[in-house]
């Protein structure tokens, strides 16, 4: 697979939120290619079952049931690869797991959505891209979103977290680019995950591009030394009118679709 070259990124990766969506597409597109691979997630049993179905395409898997919002997340991540060569770090998990108004919601419950989001990808980030570089080779994959283009209602934090980790993928991408360590942000759209199901998202909101796991994995992976933000294909168009110089205009356009996305009435003009 173009994008996935053992060599470069193995003979390891790991991979948070790799139990189910796209976290399982980049489980098995890197088990295909012969990547062995940590999977963490918080729930054991979407774990084990993608696991088993890496385990059938012959490579080493191992998993790790963990919070990531806990302070010693990073230590028992590193833990669980410390007597191997880790090449690749994709970081898929980062879900808006606190959809509130700010003032109205719990701060504690948004320092959560800042830990999943920053915090622990940092300490991920700096392990594991410290030997990276120190190794002359490797790469760091962070799924980000087009929520990070703008603000939005209920998703403040999740839009400020998103914003920081598109600016900082920039950045890391020409700290490590000359020392060998490819880094990329792809950016998401909506995605057609059992996560997004779950909390009930319209998919058929007419004009709205949805994408696939499966897809989102493969282009990924094959833009992996192309960085260092690529936006999933699609979504240029969304992306290109939330960088309206025009703020109102952005955020409210945005707004409308968003609504309609989650099904909620539309704004009483003010």
């Amino acid at each position: 697979m173009d994008g996935v070259d053992p060599q470069r990124y193995g003979p390891w990766a790991v991979i948070t939120g790799g139990s189910e969506g796209v976290g399982r597409s980049f489980a098995l597109d890197l088990a295909r290619a012969g990547i062995a691979l940590l999977l963490v997630a918080r729930r054991a049993a979407p774990l084990e079952a993608t696991a088993a179905e890496c385990r059938e395409l012959g490579v080493e898997v191992r998993t790790l049931a963990t919070d990531l919002t806990a302070p010693a997340a990073v230590a028992e991540i590193v833990a669980a690869v410390a007597d191997v060569e880790v090449g690749l770090l994709v970081l898929n998990a980062g879900a808006n797991t606190h959809s509130a108004p700010f003032v109205d919601g719990d701060l504690a419950a948004f320092g959560q959505v800042i830990d999943l989001n920053i915090t622990t990808p940092l300490g991920l980030i700096h392990h594991f891209g410290g030997i990276m570089k120190a190794r002359g080779r490797g790469g760091i994959l962070m799924v980000g979103s087009l929520a990070g283009y703008l603000g939005s209602q209920h998703h403040a934090v999740y839009g400020g977290v998103k914003a920081f980790g598109r600016i900082f993928a920039e950045s890391l991408w020409l700290e490590l680019g000359d020392h060998g360590v490819d880094v990329l942000e792809l950016v998401l759209g909506v995605t057609r995950t059992p996560a997004m199901e779950r909390v009930g998202l319209d998919f058929d909101v007419p004009g709205m591009p949805v994408s696939a796991p499966d897809d989102v994995a493969r282009e990924g992976l094959s833009r992996l030394g192309h960085g260092p933000v690529h936006i999933m294909s699609g979504n240029e168009a969304g992306a290109a009118q939330r960088n309206d110089p025009d703020r109102a205009a952005a955020v409210l356009r945005a707004d409308r679709g968003m609504r309609r996305l989650m099904g909620l009435p539309e704004r009483v003009a003010r």
